[in-house]
């Protein structure tokens, strides 16, 4: 598989220039076997001038061997030595999907296993990490977070807007259709009036019912003149008994505003304790109150509504993430240092926090674990044998590369030993 290889800044530095580790390790061992070989052609030339040149062709000789038997082995690692089909050579690429099962099954056995995490997380303190970022965000790593927030805004910017919307606004209405309404109103009624809160809102009924009066005072003498006999209205009488019947409605509704306990305002209170009764315990009036939940909910206005409080809780969070130091600097900055100190401060919450986060971690290695070993040999699997070739290679063939290097410089000392030992006996 081709590797694509992006265009070079002109400002990237000149060490992105150099050559691979593994590469420049590579010329030097090669190098030195060349050189090895070299020498030992001049040595073997000119070993008759002096005897002293018979351990430096000793020393270059093994050291060559040395080199050579080394070259073969770490290049029968990854390739075929040159080009030959040699068996038992180019090992890792005939073997790649049985190193990617194999890789998958070392993380299933040593990382994820429930027991494996909740033991590593026993004595992680995230609750204590998070509440000393959010109490000095400041002092953390500014490129991790301000990389994290570029993340989260792209992720947020990339997702289909009217899946991801379509999600949240199904979630908000299936959470307010699932919250029975009745006992909340009845409970929030019954407060009130056990606080005497609802005192203004009786002294408000009766101001609204007397504007209302005074407003359609015409109607009721138009009523009492309709329904009046003729007698009474040859005599007059009708104006009197519609000013007779206006006069005393405003007289209870002044009554009833400068009384607390008017009896008509007691028996209003003795309604509404009556109807917080029924609204926390009688099914049928519960069952009314969700009906009319649900019509609201369904109204298009609410849905509009709902639209429109997803699309500001999503610019908001935008802009949060896309500015992180102007977001903390705010209201919701100071809450979250509030909340940062009381989680450094608070032990049994974090205590609480960590459990939760443990658990969530193990729940997820044993829901998720097997699926992310498949994803690892598969993606291992997917690979062609060039590509898994050239990482291994860069990841570890530096080091192998010093094995080459080592093994010129061994065998040349054992040569020397060798000839020496020769030498003497």
């Amino acid at each position: 598989m081709t590797m694509l290889r992006l265009p070079r800044s002109k400002d990237a530095p000149k060490d992105s220039l150099a050559p691979h580790p593994a590469r420049r390790m590579r010329l030097v061992a090669t190098g030195m076997l060349v050189m090895m070989a070299a020498l030992f052609v001049a040595a073997r030339a000119t070993v008759h001038l002096h005897p002293a040149i018979g351990f430096i062709q000793a020393f270059a000789e093994a050291a060559m061997v040395g080199g050579l038997a080394d070259w073969f082995a770490v290049t029968a690692l990854f390739r075929h030595p040159l080009g030959l089909p040699i068996p038992h050579t180019a090992i890792i690429p005939r073997n790649k999907d049985r190193i990617g099962d194999t890789l998958a099954l070392f993380l299933r056995d040593n990382f994820l296993t429930p027991a494996v995490v909740a033991r590593r997380m026993r004595h992680m303190d995230v609750a204590g990490a998070a509440g000393r970022f959010l109490a000095s965000p400041s002092g953390g790593d500014g490129r991790l977070r301000e990389g994290a927030s570029r993340l989260i805004a792209d992720i947020l910017e990339a997702l289909d807007q009217e899946r991801l919307g379509g999600m949240v606004k199904g979630a908000i209405g299936q959470r307010l259709r699932a919250i029975n309404m009745g006992p909340l109103i009845g409970q929030a009624i019954e407060a009130a009036m056990r606080d005497g809160r609802h005192g203004p809102v009786m002294d408000g009924i009766v101001h609204w019912a007397d504007r209302t009066l005074e407003a359609n005072e015409h109607l009721i003498r138009q009523m009492v003149q309709e329904r009046a006999g003729k007698v009474l209205r040859w005599t007059g009488l009708d104006e009197n008994l519609a000013n007779a019947i206006l006069n005393g409605l405003r007289k209870l509704l002044s009554d009833m505003a400068e009384d607390p306990g008017h009896p008509l305002r007691l028996k209003a209170e003795e309604g509404m304790a009556k109807l917080a009764f029924d609204l926390q315990f009688d099914i049928e009036m519960q069952a009314k109150v969700a009906k009319v939940r649900d019509e609201i909910l369904d109204n298009p206005a609410m849905q509009r509504w709902i639209d429109g409080l997803w699309e500001q809780a999503r610019a908001g969070l935008l802009r949060a993430v896309r500015d992180p130091g102007k977001a903390m600097a705010g209201r919701l900055g100071e809450a979250l240092r509030t909340l940062g100190g009381t989680l450094q401060q608070e032990a049994r919450l974090r205590l609480v926090i960590n459990r939760f986060v443990r658990r969530a971690a193990v729940g997820a290695t044993a829901s998720y674990g097997d699926s992310i070993v498949r994803l690892v040999s598969d993606t291992v699997r997917g690979w062609d044998a060039g590509t898994v070739t050239s990482r291994l290679e860069n990841a570890v063939g530096r080091d192998l590369q010093y094995i080459r290097v080592n093994g010129t410089l061994v065998g040349g000392l054992v040569g020397l030993a060798i000839h020496a030992v020769d030498m003497v006996f």
